[in-house]
């Protein structure tokens, strides 16, 4: 008996050193490398949904709520009639994807509700003004009288949600490219790319308001920190997947991103904004290498949607003229 808990200790020990030995790659000057093809794709939404005690979810939160997803999936995508009438639009959701989908996030062996750490309820920490326009934009997010009020994403201007830009909470493929001076994100979906200035912390004058924001890093041991500031006024709503998340020029996002296995990359980051938030939030994700190729996303080319819309529009107005009494 004592033989087989000496060795069981032997084993636990050995597994022990091995996880604490284990050292990201290097690149040729030396840093921690991040490259490759990466997704963070999984069930585990911005913000906690209802159903959820608390961020870590229990073995059976985590199957039930995952259980009914997969249903969907089978049910909606999988597979796809081609004879059936197209579905309503008010029953379309973003998980009406293609891909079967992953389960929820598992962060350092625990199955995280949401990817929102801090505040401790899951929810983006509003200030009430700022929780009033945000409603406001998701009631009023049907815009078909102006193109410029359309998301960026249909005009062709950043990926979904956002894409690269900070804070990364969209589900797309990102490619990350490294040198000495530089880190390159680069986004899949409207192939938008952020550009990370290293070695200098000095970020370009406020006037200056690039699509993404200014960012500039630097390394603290394995971690990359990535500080942007400076986002477009124009880019003051991200989309994400049922809430719209307000930011602002004076915004201040810092990002980390570890690489803890061969495949993994730990994210976190923590978003400033005193004009809109009564604190500041704080987010933690895994992005997962992936073997999936990068295909070219011509947004531009027999890009019909913004048309069919604005015509839409046109045709639902003459359709309300019709019926009037």
């Amino acid at each position: 008996m004592l033989g087989r808990v000496a060795l069981l200790l032997c084993l636990l020990t050995a597994t022990a050193a091995a996880a604490q030995t284990w050292r990201a790659p290097r690149t040729p000057s030396g840093a921690p490398d991040l490259q490759g093809v990466w997704d963070n794709d999984s069930m585990t939404s911005l913000q906690r949904p209802k159903g959820f005690a608390a961020l870590v979810a229990t073995p059976y939160e985590a199957a039930a709520y995952e259980a009914k997803r997969y249903a969907r999936f089978a049910k909606v995508i999988a597979p796809v009639d081609p004879n059936a009438p197209a579905p309503e639009l008010d029953k379309v959701t973003d998980d009406d994807r293609f891909e079967h989908p992953r389960g929820l996030d598992r962060i350092r062996g625990e199955i995280r509700s949401s990817q929102i750490t801090d505040p401790a309820s899951g929810r983006l920490p509003y200030r009430p003004e700022a929780q009033a326009a945000a409603d406001k934009a998701l009631k009023d997010e049907e815009v078909f009288d102006d193109p410029e009020g359309r998301p960026f994403d249909e005009r062709c201007l950043l990926g979904g949600g956002g894409g690269v830009a900070a804070p990364i909470t969209n589900r797309d493929h990102m490619v990350i490219v490294q040198t000495r001076d530089h880190v390159l994100l680069f986004g899949e979906m409207n192939h938008e790319a952020r550009i990370v200035r290293l070695g200098d912390r000095r970020h370009l004058p406020a006037a200056m308001a690039p699509w993404m924001g200014d960012s500039v890093g630097w390394w603290e041991g394995d971690t990359l920190v990535v500080e942007t500031t400076n986002l477009s006024p124009r880019d003051g709503w991200r989309w994400n997947s049922g809430d719209w998340i307000k930011l602002s020029s004076a915004t201040r996002i810092v990002e980390r991103f570890t690489r803890t296995a061969q495949a993994e990359i730990t994210y976190s980051f923590v978003v400033e904004d005193p004009a809109n938030y009564t604190q500041p939030w704080r987010g933690e994700a895994t992005l997962r290498a992936t073997k999936a190729p990068l295909f070219e996303f011509a947004c531009h080319e027999g890009n019909y949607a913004l048309t069919n819309i604005l015509a839409g529009g046109r045709a639902e107005e003459q359709r309300k003229v019709k019926v009037a009494p």
